[in-house]
């Protein structure tokens, strides 16, 4: 058994925005057929990078200039944010995660493995100490990473002059049913208010500076189906209220990333180029449930000794769930970078400066 399958799990965060046919990739959550607390613990290691990169980049392409529109003027402005994970990320050592627990099985290779981000390659394997018939009840390979640092976030965005010098931008995307795969949404606000205006003669200098504070929010449901796994040798019976297969239907993953960034923002305002830098926190929160029935295999000793899937074998979702809420500290994050306008398009670049660094580039339209 695989504790974590990479192949369906490494673009866990980028196909909820970029591509709604990698939903199937998570068709199997084969990882949790363990311990619900040491397949949290290690779900929660393996994804952790990733999901601090995908939220580092939900919190950039907010501004391309510390000016807010007039009221009344507004720009549609398309981005894609890229956040890299760092490369000391990309592996974690199983002892450091299970502690104790991991006594419960028999390590073979290095006792390190990698992150989602991490090198493709899977040396370690784990085998539980409890046997049946002289199989262990669990055995699986920790599962290898993408050997891949950057994860793309691209946003769509409207900015709104306000009266008094602010500006407020929102992203939306109505809640999108895709089928047989589950659903995605997502959600962001955020408001820029004008410090230069304060300062007399503000209006001759191409200078200007400015506050700003966003939040956003993605939220993707996943539709899963994970079946008894009769392949594992150990197990030789099947009993108890699963005959009808229609028991799996309700399984779902709930997916939620919620990203934070407060800055200051300072711009130099020219007639073709503005070149802008900010300066602040950002703080991202990961979220995973899991929801529904998912088969486990349980160990039992009479009549005979044997592993089976009965009504008592069933992953304890609420333990398992207490595991995977991924939160950051607030990291102060800096970035510079520069916009052209010609008539209303504009294009920018810029790049941030923090725990897990991201690269955005976009274009769009402004007026006023």
């Amino acid at each position: 058994m695989n504790i974590i399958n990479s192949r369906r799990l490494k673009t866990v965060f980028v196909f909820l925005i970029i591509s709604s046919s990698l939903f199937a990739q998570l068709a199997n959550f084969s990882f949790l057929q363990t311990s619900a607390s040491d397949a949290g613990l290690i779900m929660n290691k393996y994804i952790s990078p990733y999901a601090n990169a995908f939220g580092a980049g939900l919190s950039g392409g907010w501004y391309n200039t510390a000016k807010p529109h007039k009221f009344g003027g507004f720009d549609i402005t398309s981005s894609i944010s890229v956040g890299i994970v760092p490369s000391s990320e990309g592996t974690f050592s199983l002892s450091s995660v299970l502690g104790s627990n991991l006594n419960n099985y028999t390590v073979t290779g290095t006792g390190n493995a990698s992150t989602a981000s991490g090198p493709a390659i899977s040396e370690t394997t784990l085998a539980s100490k409890l046997t049946v018939n002289g199989n262990p009840v669990a055995k699986f390979a920790l599962p290898e990473g993408a050997n891949w640092n950057y994860i793309p976030v691209p946003i769509l965005q409207v900015g709104i002059g306000l009266p008094l010098g602010s500006e407020v931008k929102v992203r939306y995307l109505p809640k999108i049913n895709l089928g047989k795969n589950g659903d995605i949404s997502l959600f962001g606000v955020g408001l820029m208010h004008s410090i230069m205006q304060y300062i007399p003669g503000h209006k001759l200098s191409p200078f200007d500076v400015s506050v700003f504070g966003g939040y956003t929010k993605l939220e993707g449901n996943v539709k899963l189906k994970m079946q008894p796994d009769y392949s594992f040798g150990a197990v030789n019976n099947f009993s108890g209220n699963f005959t009808s297969p229609t028991v799996w239907d309700n399984q779902k993953l709930n997916v939620t990333v919620a990203a934070y960034n407060i800055s200051a923002i300072a711009s130099v305002n020219l007639k073709v180029i503005t070149f802008y830098a900010g300066l602040g926190y950002n703080k991202t929160n990961t979220t995973l449930k899991l929801s529904g029935n998912f088969p486990v295999p349980t160990a039992v000793t009479t009549p005979t000794a044997r592993v089976e899937y009965n009504n008592t074998s069933l992953i304890n979702v609420d333990t398992f769930n207490k595991y995977l809420e991924i939160k950051s500290d607030p990291k102060l994050r800096a970035n510079i970078g520069f916009r052209l306008k010609l008539a209303i398009l504009t294009i920018h670049v810029d790049y941030t400066r923090a725990m897990y660094n991201v690269v955005t580039a976009g274009l769009g339209f402004s007026f006023r």
